[in-house]
């Protein structure tokens, strides 16, 4: 994202090419945890000396996209961002099968965080910087939200991330509160974990929780962990509260802490850490 002479040309370019990159965020998010699974499951076969179950290759390029209902290939002019779905009014062009609301929603919601982004922090190397670890933490909520997972192969890039993006100089974050950050980050919430385990003999949060926590405290400094993980546990706690009141708990009565961590990250990113304590009045 070069520097532009015309300073609103660079929010509308970031929020072009935000759509486009919210368009291959809905592949990661739907193919990543599929790609994990066959992993996990081809080495629990070589572990075992078995031989691995056959299955057609599957990454984040290949195969083409199909309809998941009819699995016809989806043609390049039915995959342009929110226009398509427009255009389709929300359904396969041969099957009629509706598609889901998120596809639409995650490309929007790229583009405007990829918009805010260049228009707060320029678009120089802060920027571009900023708008990867937005697209990050939009793939980290949506995966976490179904699965519960928040896969290593991204949080712990994205922890590495933040250290070398203060290294450069690239964010107002120093390397040495990066990496306290980081330190704090994930020690905070482990001993909240074991703590609560011992108290209650059940985990209360999975490990990526921590690690999600460390990569924010390397891009924010340690200084932003606790307005972080306030805003995290607030909304967490209000989302919990209306989906009991609605009986839309899954089972087992949990909802993941991930997506909430990420709020707070995109808080952070969007409007700076203090400003949720200022805002709350503390």
């Amino acid at each position: 994202m070069l520097d532009l002479p015309n300073g609103i040309w660079n929010w509308w370019l970031a929020g072009l090419i935000g759509l486009l990159v919210g368009s291959f965020l809905n592949v990661v998010i739907h193919r990543l945890p599929l790609m994990l699974e066959r992993r996990w499951a081809r080495e629990c076969a070589e572990l075992s000396g078995q031989e691995p179950a056959p299955g057609e290759a599957l990454s984040l390029a290949r195969p083409r996209s199909r309809c998941p209902s009819c699995g016809t290939l989806i043609h390049w002019h039915q995959n342009i961002p929110l226009l398509s779905y427009a255009l389709l009014r929300g359904r396969c062009a041969h099957c009629g099968a509706a598609i889901g609301w998120r596809y639409p929603l995650v490309e929007a919601l790229t583009g405007l965080l990829f918009a805010w982004v260049v228009a707060h922090h320029g678009s120089g190397m802060a920027g571009l910087a900023g708008c990867g670890l937005a697209a990050t933490l939009v793939v980290l909520t949506c995966i976490d939200w179904d699965t519960t997972l928040l896969p290593d192969d991204i949080t712990l890039p994205l922890s590495w991330a933040g250290l070398v993006v203060a290294a450069l100089g690239w964010s107002a974050t120093g390397l040495t509160d990066a990496l306290w950050g980081a330190v704090a980050g994930y020690l905070s919430l482990w001993l909240i974990y074991w703590a609560f385990k011992l108290a209650t003999g059940k985990e209360g949060m999975g490990y990526g929780d921590f690690k999600l926590l460390a990569a924010l405290g390397a891009w924010f400094g340690w200084q932003a962990l606790i307005p972080m993980i306030l805003l995290a546990s607030l909304s967490g706690a209000a989302v919990g509260i209306a989906l009991k009141l609605r009986s839309g708990l899954r089972e087992g009565g949990y909802i993941p802490f991930g997506p909430f961590l990420a709020l707070g990250g995109l808080w952070a990113l969007l409007f700076g850490p203090d400003n949720f304590l200022h805002w709350m009045g503390l």
